[in-house]
């Protein structure tokens, strides 16, 4: 049983709705300790400033901008992270906006966001990238999954229930995707937003990031599997941490945690 002190420890958690967990100490002898999502995106000490030449085909962009949408989707998703797009190789990236998808240079990319981090699946290989770039070739131009956003909103607020501290991830994972269901349920899944697109390159590589729905996810979701961070949805595999290509300091009090 959790000891009083520890659950009134936990206690403030359960207002900011953060995915939690206990895991257990190298030392066989000291007691479980809490681990809570880690929503900031500050360069940790030690932390790599890179530039587009050290990224390869596969890898995460997670990023942010100081504009009011960008600041929107932080608020509701309390997250440093409002967008997300793949690496493809050859100093472009491809991505869903409102235009559509598209691929365009990585400059302009880097020009246009204020924050910018890469994270990799380790387990890339040439024929992964192959899908992924096949993949990106052959939604180029497709439209954008505008309902598949208007739809994630409500469910952005209504999923905090599920992610109250201490709920096992089995029971998480069972809440997130019944209150997805009938939340997401009229959204298409052949159109794509940013994290969808991501999630749906590496499920069309056979690398998928999760088993739960794409339209689950938002780009905080993406954040949260990284390494040593807390998932709100089982992961299949953690992703590492490559670098900053950007960093400055946004508007929003979550992205200075």
């Amino acid at each position: 049983m959790l000891s009083r002190r520890r659950l009134i420890a936990a206690a403030p958690l359960a207002l900011a709705g953060c995915a939690t967990r206990f895991y257990e100490n190298d030392a066989p002898a000291a007691p479980p300790r809490l681990q809570v999502q880690n929503p900031g995106l500050k360069p940790p000490s030690g932390a790599l400033d890179i530039d587009a030449g050290a990224l390869m085909p596969g890898d995460i962009l997670l990023s942010a901008a100081n504009g009011t949408t960008s600041l929107g989707i932080r608020l509701l998703t309390l997250s440093a992270v409002s967008h997300a797009s793949l690496y493809v190789g050859d100093s472009q990236v491809a991505e869903a906006v409102g235009e559509g998808i598209r691929r365009r240079r990585m400059q302009q990319f880097l020009d246009e966001e204020s924050t910018v981090v890469a994270f990799r699946h380790p387990g890339v290989r040439p024929d992964h990238v192959q899908k992924m770039q096949d993949f990106v070739a052959e939604t180029v131009g497709q439209k954008y999954n505008y309902v598949g956003v208007l739809l994630q909103a409500p469910f952005s607020i209504e999923r905090r229930l599920c992610e109250l501290p201490l709920t096992p991830s089995l029971v998480r994972d069972f809440c997130l995707q019944g209150v997805g269901a009938i939340q997401l349920g009229l959204g298409r899944s052949d159109r794509f937003f940013c994290s969808q697109f991501v999630l749906e390159a590496y499920r069309r590589a056979g690398l998928p990031l999760t088993t739960a729905d794409p339209r689950l996810l938002s780009p905080a979701d993406l954040l949260h599997m990284r390494e040593g961070d807390v998932p709100s949805v089982r992961s299949n595999q953690t992703l590492n941490y490559v670098g900053h290509l950007k960093y400055e300091r946004l508007l929003d009090s979550a992205s200075r945690s």
